[in-house]
């Protein structure tokens, strides 16, 4: 195994079975490309991101980052532990946005590295953005035979605080040879999503999708609807996936036709966030030399709910000492 301790440049890592060939980055913990190939073996690369590295330190969207230490929103940057208030940097309008200015994705990460598997490890330290608590976190990335590109998180804590990882990969299954993803389909494994207020963050409600855009129950052309959702410019929701257990379950599926290509996601979290690049503007150009445009691509960020430490009827955030934080998501690839 090659150990990598304290980097003080950044570098690139990579994951090949001879059919999908992933980078990783050790700054932000980040997915640079992912190469998959379609129905007639042209392989492209499907996912949002930098041809030099070195674009990643720049302010961009998230491009594939490793998001926390609590990814989503957070009202007005406050909550509560044990009646102690914590407040955290806000950098999104009044709200703490994915672990505030320089969160996870603004951080140069240790690596582990052998044939199989890519760990990354971070310590955030007590105080980072107004959290509390020494974080210990790793995050590993392996590929398997079957296509399968598994994202594992683990946290550990000395003080109580909030935690809530994921990965803000985007994917255009066309290799961005279409310029929007409104000819993706889509399929989500959820019956319900948490309602925003005019704050843009949970109001507490979680409401059925039935006969809202928010139906993807039977998949359907993410473009389809997409023009009725003026208050976002596009979908920006989290999903209550079906889940009632620990164990990883389907959490959505992507299509693209031309391609043939097949996303599934699978997750143990209880929430998804779908995002349809909503406020991308043409104003970055990543390796496939496209600017990237409104709708160019859909994140599917699996998570816990954005705000659950301020609403006791979601699933529980709080990370204690003696306690394990894990999750598990798995991209697999396919073609029909």
């Amino acid at each position: 195994m090659k150990v990598m301790e304290q980097p003080n440049c950044v570098q690139l890592y990579r994951l090949n079975n001879g059919i999908v060939d992933v980078v990783l980055c050790n700054y932000g913990c980040t997915i640079v490309s992912i190469n998959v190939p379609d129905k007639d073996g042209v392989k492209k690369n499907v996912v949002a991101g930098f041809s030099d590295p070195e674009y990643y330190k720049k302010d961009h969207p998230y491009f594939g980052s490793t998001v926390g230490r609590y990814a989503n929103r957070i009202a007005y940057g406050k909550f509560t532990i044990d009646e102690n208030e914590y407040n955290l940097h806000t950098n999104n309008d009044q709200n703490h946005l994915h672990g505030g200015v320089n969160g996870f994705h603004r951080q140069l990460w240790n690596t582990e590295q052998n044939k199989d598997e890519i760990v990354f490890t971070y310590l955030s330290k007590d105080g980072e953005e107004g959290y509390p608590g020494n974080l210990h976190v790793s995050v590993s990335f392996s590929l398997t035979g079957s296509n399968e590109l598994n994202i594992s998180y683990t946290a550990t804590t000395d003080k109580s605080t909030i935690v809530n990882l994921t990965n803000h990969s985007y994917f255009n299954l066309s290799g961005f040879e279409l310029p929007t993803i409104h000819n993706h389909q889509l399929k989500v494994y959820a019956d319900s999503y948490t309602v925003k207020n005019d704050s843009n963050v949970p109001s507490g409600e979680i409401a059925s999708v039935s006969n809202t855009p928010y139906d993807f129950r039977n998949s359907k052309l993410i473009g389809k609807d997409i023009d009725l959702l003026t208050t976002d410019r596009g979908y920006d929701i989290n999903y209550v996936l079906d889940n009632k257990t620990s164990a990883q379950v389907l959490a959505a599926e992507l299509y693209e036709a031309r391609s043939g290509r097949l996303l599934k996601v699978y997750t143990d979290q209880p929430g998804m966030q779908l995002y349809t690049a909503n406020w991308w503007d043409g104003s970055f150009v990543g390796q496939q030399n496209k600017p990237y445009n409104q709708y160019g691509a859909v994140a599917l960020e699996t998570q816990g709910f954005a705000d659950s430490p301020n609403h006791l009827n979601f699933p529980n955030t709080i990370l204690r000492p003696g306690q394990v934080y894990r999750s598990r998501t798995t991209y697999q690839f396919s073609v029909v």
